[in-house]
């Protein structure tokens, strides 16, 4: 498999994650910057499995079982068995999972303050003598390998500059049998996520966004799209670039509570976004995503596999979302003329 990266940056240092904006740019109007001001920024905190992606549910037969025999679920197991399989594939080829499965971070730059902002490009990573990462020395390999990885998964075209032609197609045959088998289930739920970073919440406010997926930024009125997955870190990365999910949520907006449990993401979120200036929004289908929104006092949207539902994809639409947010977010007040 052919892998083209882009040159790594070693004159800069990476940054202490609270402080991160990576420098991502948006260009503002003096219009569009005064109506920001008095915005919300809306964050969405997405679950992964089972919400924005189907995996478990092919594998386990849970979801052909819910269309009451409409789908064919050995075929749904075989498919999940196909993404499960590649997933590792590419894990293991392209993102040091071998070297630090047993090593899971929460977040991509959890260790960038270990970082010296080395120059990689010449670096033998399978040489470095790297092994459980308990002193200062290891952390800082470690902390190299996941810079790599956020370098990766930022790059313009994804997993085209990782992957070959034959994979990659591969890929895309496999993701359109997959949305085929799943009535559109990935696409429209792609396409909501594309749609969160676009709505307008307010009636007088302007709508923008950064397409770039370097990373977030943090700006008041803007939308942003966030993943909290009780996976590990290294597999959910990938399976946003292979479910076409890195396009609308940057990798430093990647989460995993694998260790930590989604209470203690999302309370890393909040300090992140800020608590009086952005309104959360959480979206899944576990019982951890639902009672740590609530301990949060954020609205929790419950995705449901049940055809005919409309908390599910298709279905689900961003007039239902903002729904939720308006029972807990009022809006102050529309007119105070």
């Amino acid at each position: 498999m052919a892998e083209n990266l882009e040159p790594l940056e070693p004159e800069v240092k990476r940054i202490k994650r609270e402080d991160n904006s990576m420098g991502t740019n948006v260009l503002l109007s003096d219009a569009q910057d005064a109506a920001a001001v008095n915005e919300k920024r809306t964050v969405f905190v997405w679950d992964m499995d089972e919400t924005l992606i189907l995996l478990k549910s092919l594998l386990d037969g849970t979801y052909g079982k819910s269309c009451d025999g409409a789908k064919d679920i050995e075929k749904g197991v075989e498919i999940g068995k196909c993404w499960e399989k590649h997933i590792l594939q590419v894990c293991d080829e392209y993102f040091f999972y071998e070297q630090i499965e047993e090593f899971n971070e929460p977040f991509v730059d959890s260790l960038s303050e270990y970082d010296d902002g080395r120059d990689l490009s010449a670096y033998d990573f399978s040489k470095d003598g790297f092994s459980q990462p308990c002193d200062d020395a290891n952390k800082r390999k470690l902390a190299y390998r996941y810079r790599v990885i956020a370098q990766k998964y930022a790059q313009v075209l994804g997993l085209h500059c990782v992957l070959d032609q034959e994979t990659l197609k591969l890929w895309d045959d496999l993701y359109d049998l997959t949305d085929d088998f799943t009535d559109k289930w990935l696409s429209s739920a792609r396409a909501l996520l594309e749609q969160c970073l676009e709505g307008d919440f307010f009636s007088s406010s302007a709508s923008f966004h950064s397409s770039s997926t370097t990373s977030s930024c943090h700006k008041k009125g803007e939308k942003v799209n966030v993943l909290v997955t009780s996976g590990s870190l290294v597999p959910s990365l990938v399976k946003c670039l292979l479910f076409r999910l890195n396009g609308s949520i940057p990798y430093d907006n990647v989460y995993s509570s694998w260790d930590v449990g989604k209470l203690q993401c999302f309370s890393w979120i909040k300090e992140r976004f800020g608590s009086t200036a952005s309104q959360f929004c959480v979206i899944g289908n576990g019982s951890e995503e639902c009672e740590a929104a609530k301990a949060m006092g954020w609205p929790f949207v419950m995705i449901d596999l049940q055809p005919g539902c409309w908390h599910r994809f298709p279905g689900l639409s961003l007039k239902t979302i903002k729904q939720y947010i308006d029972v807990v977010y009022p809006e102050e007040t529309k007119d105070e003329s």
